[in-house]
């Protein structure tokens, strides 16, 4: 199923924790079929962000946040659509939200919760279509081998792929990835970076994923959006963020600190 609706439409959005404000007056707009990095200094309102557009962070009022067309958010409530919202876009955690005592099968098959009675799911009396989706996900991304070992017995890699697989079974029309690749070693972090740029060129799906790994942002996403203190500071091409617009970004330090990560 295809949308011409924006992924995510943000309308002049804003997040107060005490004194402090995570975003201020953020307006944004992903096209489907659009990858984009969320980068910024720790603390500059990434991770915030996404989780506004989810539902799973209030905002305040004032702004409002729709996905596939559907209002989520407006006037500091989340709205009853936030759930229909939900079921189109597959989420993926820095820590992966697998559960750890299930096989990665069963943790591939919670994808599909939302086409099925919760009480079939409960029992694990999964559909014979949805069964064989989960395998042919698990193959897509690599780690079918893996199918039946319990998911916190596997590396941060095979777990993080893992919930890539569940987003597809889930059949999520865009995947929002906050840090999924923190906690991973380089050749981890690579497959799956490489596994969103596919879901996004493949399958059309858009991707707004947060990365702290500026390299890794201009590498794979062609539209880069940046955040200090809660604002948007840049939003363009990634083959635009020079040097020097990067040193405005994160501080006089940055130059030093991304040279050295190169080596």
């Amino acid at each position: 199923m295809t949308t011409s609706a924006a992924v995510a439409s943000v309308r002049n959005v804003s997040k107060t924790f005490g004194a402090r404000k995570a975003l201020d007056g953020v307006s944004l707009e992903v096209a489907p079929g659009e990858m984009v990095a969320l980068i910024g200094p720790s603390g500059s309102g990434k991770s915030t962000l996404l989780r506004s557009i989810t539902g799973l962070q209030p905002i305040d009022a004032g702004g409002t946040i729709a996905v596939f067309g559907e209002t989520v958010q407006k006037d500091g409530r989340v709205t009853g659509s936030v759930r229909k919202a939900r079921a189109r876009l597959g989420m993926i955690f820095q820590q992966f939200n697998l559960v750890g005592r299930l096989s990665l099968f069963s943790n591939v098959m919670l994808g599909a919760l939302g086409r099925i009675p919760g009480w079939q799911g409960a029992l694990g009396l999964w559909p014979g279509a949805d069964k064989k989706k989960a395998m042919a996900a698990l193959h897509r991304v690599g780690v079918a081998d893996y199918a039946a070992q319990r998911a916190n017995t596997l590396s941060g890699g095979q777990q993080q792929r893992g919930a890539i697989a569940r987003a597809i079974v889930q059949g999520a029309q865009a995947i929002l990835a906050d840090e999924p690749v923190a906690s991973l070693d380089p050749v981890s972090a690579r497959k799956v970076m490489e596994l969103l740029v596919e879901l996004n060129k493949r399958d059309g799906l858009g991707v707004i994923v947060t990365l702290h790994q500026v390299d890794y942002a201009i590498r794979y996403c062609e539209r880069v959006v940046a955040l200090k203190a809660g604002k948007v500071v840049y939003d363009g091409p990634a083959t635009g963020l020079d040097t020097r617009t990067l040193v405005d970004i994160y501080g006089p330090e940055f130059e030093d600190a991304f040279w050295e990560t190169k080596q």
